[in-house]
C-alpha cells in the first residue's frame, strides 16, 4: 500500500513487485512501456488525438518514443503532435537515484503550435546547452515580450500540475519515499515550491534573492534600464526576477539549488513573499 490514498504497490504482470525504474526497464517492452505511458498526462493524449492505448495518432503513426535501456536505472519519454516535429510536445528525463529516491531531472510540455523562440540556439545556430555555451539575447528579448521564462523555447500547456500528480503517484508505488531535481532557473525553483517541494540546498539563496529585490534591496537597485532584462519594476513578479536573474543581475551564477519533495507531503515553502 503506498501513502498516497488508493495507491498500490506496482507489481508485473508476473507478480513481482517493482521498486525502480532499472526493475521496470527488466520487463519485456509492450509491458513497460504500458507502466511508463502512463505518466503522460490524458488531456495531452486527447489534445494530440493520440490514442492511450497504441500511443499513435489517427494516421497509425506512432507518436511517442519511450528510451528504457535494460540494465539502466533510467528513462526518457517524447510526445510529439508528429512525428516530424523537431521538438517533442512532452519531453520527460527521470532517473534512480542510489537512495532510492525519484530524480525528476526534467520535464517540459509545450504547445507544438505555439510560436517558437530560438533561445535555445546560439548565434551559429548550434543548441548552446541552456546558454552554458552563450546566449541569443535577440530571441531572448522576443520571448520574454511573449510572456516566456528564461530557457523556455515556446509556451506552455499549463498541464503541470495534472502531470505531476501522475507523476508522484508512480513514484509512490515504487514505494520510494522522495522525489529530488535541480530547478534550471528560479522561476523553476517557484514553481516547484507551488508543487510541496522544499531545499535540499539553496534555501539561504533564494531567501536572500527574495530580500534584495524588495523595495530597498540591492538587487531592485540594479534594475536601471541598462539591458531590456533590468527594468524597473521587474522585482515585482516572479518573470521579471526570473529575467534578470538569468542576465546576472547577481553577484554569483545561478547554481547549486537541490530541492525535494516527500510522497504525500507538501513543504508549504514560499521564498517569493510577495507572492499572495
Amino acid at each position: 500500500m503506498g501513502k498516497l490514498s488508493g495507491n498500490i504497490q506496482l507489481v508485473s504482470e508476473q507478480g513481482s513487485e517493482l521498486t525502480s525504474l532499472r526493475g521496470i526497464n527488466e520487463l519485456e517492452t509492450g509491458e513497460k512501456e504500458r507502466i511508463y505511458a502512463a505518466i503522460i498526462p490524458p488531456r495531452l493524449l486527447e489534445l494530440l488525438k493520440i490514442s492511450p492505448a497504441t500511443l499513435c495518432g489517427p494516421d497509425g503513426l506512432r507518436r511517442a518514443t519511450i528510451i528504457a535501456p535494460q540494465g539502466l536505472g533510467l528513462a526518457r519519454i517524447e510526445v510529439k503532435q508528429h512525428p516530424d516535429d523537431p521538438r517533442p510536445a512532452f519531453f520527460l528525463d527521470i532517473t534512480d537515484t542510489h537512495y532510492r529516491q525519484m530524480d525528476l531531472s526534467f520535464c517540459i510540455i509545450s504547445d507544438p503550435t505555439a510560436p517558437h523562440f530560438a533561445v535555445d540556439l546560439d548565434s551559429s545556430g548550434n543548441n548552446n546547452c541552456f546558454t552554458t555555451l552563450g546566449r541569443n539575447v535577440p530571441e531572448e528579448i522576443r520571448a520574454m515580450k511573449a510572456g516566456l521564462f528564461p530557457n523556455q523555447v515556446s509556451r506552455g500547456l499549463r498541464m503541470f500540475g495534472e502531470f505531476f500528480t501522475l507523476f508522484e503517484r508512480f513514484v509512490d508505488s515504487l514505494a520510494m519515499d522522495m522525489i529530488v531535481a535541480e530547478p534550471l532557473t528560479y522561476d523553476n525553483a517557484i514553481r516547484y515550491e507551488k508543487y510541496g517541494f522544499d531545499y535540499l540546498s539553496g534555501r539561504r539563496l533564494m531567501e536572500r534573492i527574495d530580500r534584495e529585490f524588495a523595495p530597498d534591496g540591492r538587487l531592485t537597485a540594479r534594475l536601471d534600464g541598462s539591458t531590456p532584462f533590468r527594468m524597473p519594476g521587474m522585482e515585482r513578479s516572479v518573470h521579471g526576477r526570473s529575467w534578470a536573474i538569468h542576465d546576472g543581475i547577481m553577484d554569483e551564477p545561478w547554481e547549486g539549488v537541490g530541492i525535494y519533495k516527500l510522497i504525500g507531503v507538501a513543504a508549504g515553502v514560499n521564498t517569493f513573499t510577495a507572492r499572495p
